[in-house]
């Protein structure tokens, strides 16, 4: 069975047959969801500023689905 470390703290523990898996634990697994959920950790992403033109179309689609 594969070996894999847990992202949280490390600890090897088995991954298949693992119903926390990546994790080693419900506690590392809590752990890490506490941390997304508490934005201590994003995605990168790209911010754009929408044109005038962009957002008369968007307008023009939203309306036209009404």
């Amino acid at each position: 069975m594969p070996i894999v470390k847990c992202p949280r703290c490390g600890k090897e523990t088995e991954f298949t047959g693992n119903e926390f898996r990546p994790f080693c634990s419900e506690r590392c697994k809590l752990i890490d969801f506490g941390a997304w959920a508490d934005e201590e950790f994003a995605l990168p992403a790209e911010t754009e500023e929408l044109s005038a033109e962009d957002m008369d179309a968007l307008l023009a689609a939203t309306e036209e689905r009404s």
